[in-house]
């Protein structure tokens, strides 16, 4: 059953990441914006709960680009699910390059419980190389996430050639911080292997709270959760994950949950489903 998704608001950031496997050549024609009604899919979210007393839905304002660039947007789909958010039915979260934060924004965060994630790939030597020297507004926005929440935020890190050949410098720097990490794999173009990957959770988890999923997604660390519990919505379509944006969707953004039931073959759920295709 679907109990997870996330929603692209938006195609747009306003970095360059070398590694961003949404802005590449070959998925570039997929980003087209195209006319998505976010409040019929959060309404469509609302229904599933309900229906089937899904005790807690993950819902991710995250996607192709970077979500405060329609932060007034975001504020009003936050705005229309928040009394789902304060019972805890919906546990929501969105994630941002760190770069347009503000206090004002934390604090209506905070308000209505919605977790914000920070991408820093850990030590400056490796993030600016590869997130456009932007260390330092990162860490400047974490310091600033501490002090209206007396507490650090989640992370998320992409570990890449440059992470292998720095782990324990990685593994320290996110170590002083106490939060919750999310390691990504590089993929595309300085991706490593999965064995290479999971190689360096065994080490991180050793030190750090490392985030992982059952079903989920085999870039963080879990299986392959395509086709069983997450979609993805983008560009007024859904699709498998994020990674599948430029394979044929699964269904129009407005189609209930209900009818979302996605036939893909059978496939090592240790493995990522676009990946298993030789795609």
């Amino acid at each position: 059953m679907i109990d997870r998704a996330c929603i692209s608001i938006n195609n747009r950031c306003n970095l360059n990441c070398t590694y961003c496997h949404f802005h590449t050549t070959e998925k570039a024609e997929h980003l087209t914006e195209s006319e998505m009604n976010v409040y019929t899919i959060l309404d469509n979210i609302k229904q599933h709960i309900n229906k089937y007393d899904i005790e807690v839905f993950k819902l991710g304002f995250v996607g192709n680009g970077e979500p405060l660039l329609d932060y007034e947007s975001l504020l009003e789909y936050i705005e229309y699910i928040s009394d789902y958010l304060l019972s805890g039915r919906i546990a929501a979260y969105t994630i941002t390059n760190g770069t347009l934060i503000t206090e004002e924004m934390l604090g209506f965060f905070k308000e209505h419980k919605v977790n914000v994630g920070f991408s820093i790939d850990g030590i400056p030597e490796i993030h600016n190389k590869l997130r456009c020297n932007t260390h330092s507004e990162v860490m400047n926005a974490i310091e600033l996430y501490h002090l209206v929440n007396d507490y650090y935020p989640s992370m998320n890190c992409t570990v890449g050639r440059d992470t292998l050949e720095n782990v324990d410098d990685t593994i320290a720097f996110f170590e002083q911080f106490g939060s919750r990490i999310t390691f990504s794999r590089m993929i595309g173009k300085g991706g490593i292997s999965l064995d290479e990957f999971h190689s360096f959770l065994d080490k991180a988890k050793s030190r750090v709270n490392v985030r992982i999923g059952k079903y989920d997604c085999t870039m963080y660390g879990g299986m392959c959760g395509a086709g069983i519990n997450n979609i993805f919505y983008a560009n007024g379509n859904v699709y498998l994950c994020g990674n599948c944006v430029d394979l044929p969707p699964i269904a129009k953004a407005d189609t209930h949950i209900d009818r979302i039931n996605p036939e893909i073959p059978e496939f090592d759920r240790n493995t990522c489903f676009r990946e298993s295709r030789g795609l």
